[in-house]
């Protein structure tokens, strides 16, 4: 049992064609995982007890990082949020994308036209960022980082890096998601007013960033790379839960997804934890050409974590390249670069 690395954030949308265009055309999104339209039958608990039909989108980029699930109801409008989220409240308000120079990537989305809130600046451990909003009003934080499968280039940006997740007992989350996740290594744990997230944020606050000191095993581990997942309370004001009253899959980020191995004694790891399924797919779910297991926990404040244990996926479908990973003599072996760098044909650079 092991778990490689953040593969996705869920992101509800009303229109996944456009988002992804968006996310392609400005992030660099454009290696197509799946794309698949069908209905959700399993995630009831979250859907209002019916199944709902919808269309998703995983998208990733190949300079190394998680993806993104672009992810629309399609049989009802989906609900934004009752309020703008900021960072501490409770679940995830912000994504976190990796690049390889805060200053340089902040003056290539500008004069792209991108909402850009804050200019690069350090945050607690000396590191560079600065945040970005997207037209759906999702919050994006992009974090200088050196861990890379391909170079970006100067001003160029990766994929998902981690999460800001809004949390009202710190103490207890920071135990779910260093027990329960691996994110044991404390890189900051300060209090007060923060002057790098002006322009989104203000008020007292406790911030906590968490890193894994380990890599990550397992045959995606090279590309998904290295994560991090800042927690946030606030402290002078009563957090609000950004999903309340609303459905998963409605408007904004729905979940953070892990790639990993060895889905039935993940169950019961999670279990004796404290932080038992909620949603299990028990088995092998399709979506779009692959296939896998998919299950669901939530964290000390109802933030929904996603597991997926990958069994078959299509490389190049033209050439017959499909990868199963129930045969893999040894599933903790990172896939080799040559692989990987063969999902460059499921790019897609234009619609």
């Amino acid at each position: 049992m092991f778990i490689s690395g953040i593969q996705q954030i869920g992101i509800g949308v009303d229109k996944a064609r456009e988002a992804f265009n968006w996310y392609r055309v400005n992030f660099g999104m454009d290696l197509v995982f799946f794309e698949d339209a069908a209905v959700a039958k399993l995630m009831l608990p979250y859907t209002g007890g019916k199944p709902r039909a919808r269309h998703a989108i995983l998208a990733l980029n190949l300079n190394g990082g998680g993806g993104m699930e672009i992810w629309q109801y399609t049989e009802r409008k989906p609900e934004p949020p009752a309020f703008t989220p900021e960072p501490g409240d409770l679940g995830i308000s912000v994504a976190k994308i990796k690049c390889a120079d805060a200053a340089a990537a902040e003056k290539s989305f500008r004069a792209k036209g991108l909402n850009v809130l804050t200019s690069a600046s350090k945050r607690p451990d000396g590191n560079s960022h600065f945040f970005v909003r997207d037209p759906w009003n999702n919050l994006f934080d992009v974090v200088e980082s050196t861990d890379w499968f391909s170079s970006p280039g100067k001003n160029g940006n990766g994929g998902v890096y981690g999460a800001i997740i809004g949390v009202s007992d710190m103490e207890r989350s920071i135990r779910f998601y260093m027990n329960v996740l691996g994110f044991n290594q404390i890189m900051y744990d300060q209090t007060g007013q923060f002057p790098d997230l002006k322009g989104i944020a203000g008020g007292e606050y406790r911030r906590v960033l968490l890193r894994h000191p380990e890599k990550r095993k397992g045959p995606f581990s090279r590309l998904l790379g290295d994560a991090e997942i800042e927690l946030i309370q606030t402290l002078d004001k009563k957090p609000r839960k950004i999903f309340e009253n609303r459905f998963w899959g409605d408007l904004g980020y729905i979940h953070l997804c892990f790639d990993v191995n060895g889905m039935e004694d993940l169950k019961k790891f999670c279990t004796s934890k404290g932080h038992p399924f909620t949603v299990d797919s028990s088995g092998s779910f399709e979506m779009g050409e692959a296939a896998g297991a998919f299950a669901y926990i939530e964290d000390p404040d109802g933030t929904l974590i996603e597991f997926v244990e990958p069994y078959r996926l299509p490389i190049v479908k033209k050439w017959g390249w499909n990868l199963d990973f129930r045969k893999r003599s040894n599933p903790a072996k990172p896939l080799p670069s040559f692989l990987l760098k063969a999902l460059r044909f499921r790019r897609k650079k234009k619609d």
